[in-house]
């Protein structure tokens, strides 16, 4: 079976004996293949020297697969408190490897739990997913805590993450990513994969930092993004009057019959340039 891969039970007994169905409310999909998530662990890289951030763990189908791949150290946050003693003997079965914290992903600081390289991957939640996401390309220091990101998502949402400009997906999202790292889809998983299935194919999207993005306040980039995807089928010159738009095109020589989706990174950033001090 499986789960013999590292000698710990299989992940379908381990839900069965400590009650672990999947709860909607959370955004759970649980993947239980150990080669699966051995696939999800290899596409981060090499692990030996590095902390591995994992957000929502769950059973421990992801966890056991990096400490399989030689993480130096996992650091995992997970809010199920039901899922804590099967983590619990995944940290007794790799001894002083797992470190496991009980709370809110998204009051957590995850800057504080980086120690020496590290790097972000798991399984996120699909109702906090983007919003981490977010919170993780927005950070203000940068280079960033990590030396990558390895996150699982629907593949809708993977797809605006590496969006270009005139793509359907292009929006918000595609621009700050492609901002401030290079990223990809790595591959792709089937409903059937996860436990429950999810209505929708899910995608790995690698993401590696980009050690100069191009320099523009963070606040200031979101601002403007926001209003012109926000009204995307509207004209530049409509659509960003709420952050200063016929000024912002008039200094950046951007034609104000463009629409949105239209504009490249650097453009944006030009625009998020005029008129506030860079961050």
């Amino acid at each position: 079976m499986a789960a013999s891969l590292d000698g710990l039970p299989p992940l379908r007994d381990v839900i069965e004996r400590f009650g672990l169905q999947a709860k909607k409310a959370l955004g759970q999909n649980f993947l239980l293949d150990l080669n699966l998530t051995g696939k999800v662990a290899r596409a981060a890289g090499p692990l030996h020297e590095h902390t591995v951030i994992e957000v929502g763990p769950g059973p421990g189908g992801l966890t056991r697969a990096l400490l399989m791949q030689g993480a130096k150290r996992v650091v995992a946050v997970e809010r199920d408190e039901r899922c804590l003693p099967a983590l619990v003997e995944v940290s007794a079965h790799y001894p002083g490897r797992l470190e496991v914290l009980s709370g809110d992903a998204l009051k957590t600081d995850f800057s504080a739990l980086a120690e020496g390289p590290t790097k972000i991957v798991a399984n996120l939640p699909y109702n906090i997913g983007t919003e981490l996401l977010v919170r993780w390309l927005t950070t203000p220091n940068w280079p960033p805590f990590y030396d990558s990101m390895t996150l699982m998502f629907q593949r809708e949402v993977a797809e605006r993450i590496v969006a270009s400009p005139q793509d359907d997906a292009y929006g918000r999202l595609g621009v700050l990513s492609g901002w401030r790292t290079e990223a990809k889809i790595a591959f792709d998983l089937p409903p059937q994969a996860f436990t429950p299935p999810p209505k929708v194919r899910s995608s790995v999207v690698h993401l590696v930092p980009r050690a100069k993005p191009l320099p523009v306040g963070v606040g200031r980039l979101g601002r403007v993004t926001e209003a012109a995807f926000g009204q995307r089928r509207k004209m530049l010159r409509q659509s960003l009057k709420a952050v200063g738009g016929e000024a912002l095109l008039a200094a950046t020589g951007i034609d104000g019959t463009r629409r949105a989706e239209t504009l490249s990174i650097a453009e944006f950033v030009a625009l998020a340039s005029v008129g506030e001090p860079r961050a």
